[in-house]
């Protein structure tokens, strides 16, 4: 018998993977190379590293299957957005980059068939 708990952390998890996918897809259409996929660094993880020309980007993915409890965008609140900046200092360092960042969040709104997403520059400021 499948544990309840761990069949909704399974669903969870490839839901968490599908938009992975889906932002990934969507970036690469938009002329950004992926750099990195769940950089970690201590405490943090980024979900995707990407550069566009000359410019280095932090995405946070953000998926929810409804808004009953709000947009996808609205769950990155100050502390994730502390322990995102940190981890991208911290990647920033590590890979002697002097060149300019963004911090942009992903949002993706719906189910695996019928999603929406939202790409959200510079979200942190």
């Amino acid at each position: 018998m499948i544990n309840k708990q761990t069949s909704l952390d399974q669903r969870r998890k490839e839901f968490g993977i599908f938009c992975e996918k889906k932002a990934c897809l969507y970036l690469s259409n938009h002329d950004y190379k992926i750099v990195e996929q769940r950089y970690r660094y201590k405490k943090g993880e980024i979900d995707i590293i990407a550069k566009k020309h000359n410019l280095l980007v932090f995405i946070e993915v953000k998926g929810r299957k409804n808004s009953n409890y709000g947009n996808s965008e609205s769950f990155v609140d100050q502390t994730k957005e502390k322990i995102i900046i940190e981890t991208a200092e911290a990647y920033i360092f590590l890979n002697d980059w002097n060149g300019d960042i963004r911090f942009d969040i992903i949002a993706i709104q719906g189910k695996f068939k019928n999603y929406k997403l939202l790409h959200f520059e510079d979200a942190f400021y």
